[in-house]
């Protein structure tokens, strides 16, 4: 198929962006001096320099070459990224070749060779396509002008916004100041940001309120009016997405007053363990204490003192001990003469018996006396006990033990 100098059309049509017409082919002919030597010229055309596409879409990258030789054309297309130019695709004695690159899947020649149309399509378009891809073209027996056998076109991949995010940064009370915030984390180019409060209140917001590269709006004084819907729409020229955000203005710091409330809570809470703890605490260390305490046999300890009443025996006590004291020491047989004849016996029961007999007279028996007509046997002091007069002078004080009945009760 040969080129006509008439308007050619390549692509999707004359409505596509980069619809181009193809430039008037150079003169078939030139004529040098008288001869008229024809020489045939090989030069490569491309329908835009710069070429747009949406991520995701399909892009085509137009460019033809004029030649008037009917032998298969060696075509070669290169992608220049760093760090050097690679090759992706090409045609060599009638054959395609796609090269192992990451394009392989999605790009291929739009139409036949023959029909000197070298245009290239990638489908499903990504970020990372973007870049300078170049074209070139050699065929036997043609004259090339140096650089015009090859074209260059600027392959740009849009990518439309992501949804964005909105946010308030402030506490929104009447008459405060917040700022509403709204971003993109994805878009080539950067989008644009644009806030508008929905009905049906609707308000368009300008600079210096808004800022539509950061994205932010001011609102200052609020009022209880201001309260509503507001929407911010991130947009470029891959597309635009749209978020969303409620203000809700309120007369007093309400989360204010609820955080003071729990944290006070919070507080009094904390208060009454503490004390708990400390009261529960003291009361066991007083329990340990005293059960020590009671346990513990102190060596130190001062033996408890004998009180003055007792030391000192009663009248009555101090005659009889006296008496005790002289029996028990003098020692005499029986028969001997007495002392003095007042001096008396305190029997075993502590009754007063009378002097003993003068004249050698066989001292009254000593024997207990009876107890409901049984008499009672003698009992011998144990072996080691002391004298009473040693008990006197130790201040032993005697006790009195009323005798006891057979059955057991008090005589």
């Amino acid at each position: 198929m040969q080129l006509s100098p008439e308007v050619t059309e390549w692509g999707r049509g004359a409505g596509h962006p980069w619809a181009t017409k193809a430039p008037s082919p150079l003169p078939a002919f030139e004529t040098e001096g008288e001869q008229g030597v024809s020489l045939a010229v090989l030069e490569v055309h491309v329908g835009t320099s710069l070429v747009f596409s949406v991520e995701g879409q399909q892009a085509v990258l137009p460019a033809w070459y004029t030649s008037h030789s009917q032998n298969k054309p060696y075509v070669s297309w290169m992608l220049n990224k760093n760090p050097s130019p690679s090759q992706i695709l090409s045609y060599l004695g009638g054959k395609v070749k796609v090269e192992e690159t990451e394009l392989k899947p999605r790009i291929g020649f739009l139409y036949d060779i023959f029909s000197h149309n070298i245009s290239v399509f990638i489908n499903a378009t990504r970020e990372q396509d973007s870049g300078q891809y170049m074209c070139s073209v050699n065929v036997e027996d043609d004259t090339i002008r140096l650089d015009k056998n090859i074209g260059v076109i600027n392959l740009t991949v849009l990518v439309p916004p992501a949804v964005p995010t909105c946010r308030l940064h402030g506490s929104a009370v009447v008459g405060a100041n917040v700022t509403l915030i709204c971003s993109s984390n994805k878009g080539k180019p950067s989008p644009m940001y644009q806030w508008q409060r929905e009905p049906p209140t609707l308000q368009v917001f300008f600079p210096p309120a808004q800022d539509r590269a950061r994205g932010t709006l001011k609102l200052t004084n609020l009022t209880l009016e201001m309260s509503g819907v507001y929407v911010c729409r991130a947009e470029n020229q891959a597309g635009s997405k749209n978020c969303s955000i409620v203000l809700e203005v309120h007369s007093t710091n309400t989360k204010a007053v609820i955080a003071a409330a729990v944290l006070g809570s919070l507080g009094a809470l904390a208060t009454i363990i503490f004390f708990a703890q400390k009261i529960v605490g003291y009361r066991r260390k007083k329990r340990d204490s005293q059960e020590e305490g009671a346990n513990e046999i102190k060596e130190d300890a001062v033996a408890p003192k004998t009180p003055t009443w007792a030391r000192r025996p009663a009248p009555d006590t101090m005659s009889k001990t006296s008496t005790l004291s002289s029996i028990a020491g003098g020692r005499q047989p029986y028969g001997a003469r007495a002392p003095s004849d007042t001096a008396s016996i305190l029997t075993s029961t502590g009754s007063y018996r009378g002097p003993p007999p003068r004249g050698g007279a066989r001292p009254p028996s000593l024997s207990p006396p009876a107890v409901n007509g049984t008499p009672r046997r003698r009992q011998d002091p144990p072996a080691g006990s002391l004298p009473p007069s040693s008990l006197a002078r130790a201040g032993a004080v005697p006790v009195m033990v009323p005798a006891q009945s057979r059955a057991g009760s008090l005589v």
